[in-house]
């Protein structure tokens, strides 16, 4: 399998275990705590771009929660 396929089937898995890790090697300085929340960065990019590579829906519809706050805290109804 070449770079390209590769890329082109798991990019968004790829970017986000990255991402995780570069993000979670700046709080990885010492201790447990530190490396709990490393494991978290790079499990939460992975979720995220396995849900890009499978094409799936957001996990917060932010349209549709900005239009439901809206119309209720109108502040002049």
């Amino acid at each position: 399998m070449s770079w390209k396929e590769l890329w082109g089937s798991h990019g968004g898995r790829i970017v986000g275990v990255s991402s995780g890790i570069v993000l979670g090697l700046i709080y990885l300085i010492s201790g447990f705590w530190d490396m709990l929340f490393f494991a978290l960065v790079v499990f939460i990019g992975y979720t995220l771009g396995n849900r890009k590579d499978k094409a799936q829906a957001p996990l917060v519809q932010w349209r549709e929660l900005i239009t439901r706050l809206s119309e209720r805290w109108r502040p002049f109804k």
